[in-house]
């Protein structure tokens, strides 16, 4: 009996290439880098053709991309396709699925908020409901994988979901039928006056829809009198470089250069200027930035700093500074490759060193630069004059060398979070406080605390709760303070974070920011140079 083999579609585009590949090229003295393709090719199939025993193709050829672009630079990468899918969700705007936001009490999803006109509000879902049932397959008490109930949530636009909801007060399981929907994913985190005059904008990422979210919650702010921003890129991992490109224009004059690259060769591949008519070009701005504000943020923050349009606060960034171009393969993976670097207006490399190859050493930079005390003390931070660069409005030093140095350094405060409060934090005892207090009296604090203003003022976390939070960790991972010092601090910052977490769960990211950041250092530092008369 005859078995017929069906070849794999990545041996057909394999051999496809080889065909193509002209003959000459096994010639002596033709092409060593056409010849090594023809190689990689040839390999591939004899493996296929003759290991001893079945392989599979299509691993052995994502396992030869990967190792391929390992040895380049550390943000070469490739994905299959549904890692590409999910990295590409936050930064695209929208996802299909069913519109809440939850969060995992214990193995039970509660409902922290239904997507404002989403779908699952459409049909009644409230805020602290458990969904307990998917499609009538159980999701609560097996210990479902967070990754998996999110798969059998979201699903095509169109399709209907059937849930079963655990409601407070209503005995039984409640039947609900969503249909599936566009979900818009924001990136938008804070947008809130601060002081009086004085507004705060903080986004987490540069996606499609940044730059409207953003602009609109200028427009917002300056409707209720805002005359100074201070602009948010802690943590902001970067996104894209048009979202980088539209946001700088909103704090540029037309025509300034926000970003310009540089391929192989030194070729100039294409420069981004303002484009004029910002929102924002004229009152005081400050940038505050971090150690993993990378790539879009750095360009923002590096043209804000170039221009002398506004000061930037905080530690030196994270210095990803290499462009890399999305190369989507037929099967939906996609390739990330490297194709040039980014300089800001003065002609600042914002790439960090690396070595090709060593991305274990590049992933430890951070750790580095906290051993070498770069995070904590200013006086440990020293670049060569070959570095040194000048501003082109006003003639200021700036650095290059990797990553944008502030104008202002804050110190990474290490005193803040005592290892008591990192424990309780790092095994969920604090997020499970806060659903478990917000789950047992949403009702009473919704009528008590109407207005979040009066929250803010008032509330405070009960130490009772606290106090039986701590015991807990005693009992279950005896988790314990180590002196009395240590307890104080851990009760005042754990308080002030549950606070903040009730606070998102009543109303939204935005409030919760506004409770943080009364004690956020480098917000208050901001707060207190814009105190100071402006020098214009």
């Amino acid at each position: 009996m005859t078995r017929t083999h069906h070849p794999s579609p990545i041996l057909l585009v394999a051999c496809l290439l080889l065909l193509l590949v002209p003959a000459r090229l096994c010639a002596q003295g033709s092409d060593p880098r056409e010849m090594g393709i023809r190689k990689l090719l040839q390999s591939t199939i004899m493996i296929n053709q003759m290991y001893v025993d079945t392989v599979n193709i299509d691993r052995q050829v994502e396992d030869a991309i990967t190792g391929m672009l390992s040895k380049l630079d550390p943000h070469s990468t490739y994905t299959n396709a549904a890692d590409t899918k999910k990295m590409n969700e936050p930064l695209q705007g929208t996802f299909d699925g069913i519109g809440v936001q939850f969060n995992m009490l214990e193995d039970t999803l509660v409902v922290i908020q239904p997507v404002s006109k989403g779908p699952s509000e459409k049909v009644g879902i409230l805020a602290g409901d458990r969904i307990v049932t998917v499609n009538d397959t159980a999701i609560a008490g097996v210990k479902m994988s967070r990754e998996n109930i999110m798969s059998r949530l979201r699903g095509p636009k169109g399709t209907t979901v059937k849930l079963g909801v655990v409601r407070r007060g209503i005995q039984g399981v409640l039947t609900f039928n969503v249909k599936r929907d566009k979900i818009p994913v924001n990136t938008l985190d804070a947008a809130y006056i601060i002081r009086p005059g004085v507004g705060l904008v903080r986004f987490s990422s540069f996606g499609a829809t940044t730059h409207a979210e953003v602009t609109e919650a200028i427009r917002r702010l300056q409707a209720q009198g805002m005359q100074s921003l201070i602009l948010d890129l802690q943590s902001n991992g970067g996104g894209y470089l048009n979202a980088a490109a539209e946001m700088a224009s909103e704090f540029l004059p037309k025509g300034e250069m926000i970003v310009y690259t540089r391929g192989r060769a030194n070729i100039n591949m294409g420069e981004f200027r303002s484009s004029g008519g910002g929102l924002f070009t004229e009152g005081r701005l400050i940038v505050l930035v971090d150690e993993y504000s990378a790539s879009a943020a750095e360009i923002l923050a590096g043209a804000v700093q170039d221009h002398d349009r506004g000061t930037i606060i905080g530690r030196r960034t994270f210095g990803k500074g290499l462009v890399q171009r999305p190369i989507e393969l037929e099967d939906g993976s996609m390739i990330r490759l490297t194709i040039a670097r980014y300089y800001t207006p003065s002609g600042r490399c914002i790439q960090k060193p690396y070595e090709k190859g060593n991305a274990k050493s590049y992933a430890r930079d951070v750790i580095d630069r906290y051993n070498r005390g770069e995070l904590t003390n200013a006086d440990s931070i020293h670049f060569p004059d070959s570095l040194r660069y000048k501003t082109l409005n006003q003639g200021r030093t700036v650095y290059g060398g990797g990553g944008i140095m502030p104008d202002i350094f804050v110190p990474l405060d290490t005193t803040r979070y005592t290892r008591l409060h990192r424990e309780l934090n790092a095994r969920s005892y604090i997020v499970n406080t806060s659903l478990r207090y917000i789950d047992k009296n949403r009702k009473k604090l919704q009528k008590t605390y109407s207005d979040f203003n009066d929250f803010l003022q008032h509330f405070t976390f009960p130490r009772e709760e606290l106090d039986r939070m701590l015991a807990d960790a005693e009992k279950t991972d005896s988790l314990r303070p180590r002196d009395d010092e240590e307890l104080q601090k851990t009760i005042h910052t754990t308080s002030l974070i549950l606070k903040g977490l009730v606070a998102r769960d009543l109303w939204d990211m935005s409030e919760y920011f506004q409770v943080i950041y009364e004690e956020d250092p480098v917000v208050q530092q901001a707060l207190k140079l814009l105190c100071k008369p402006s020098d214009d």
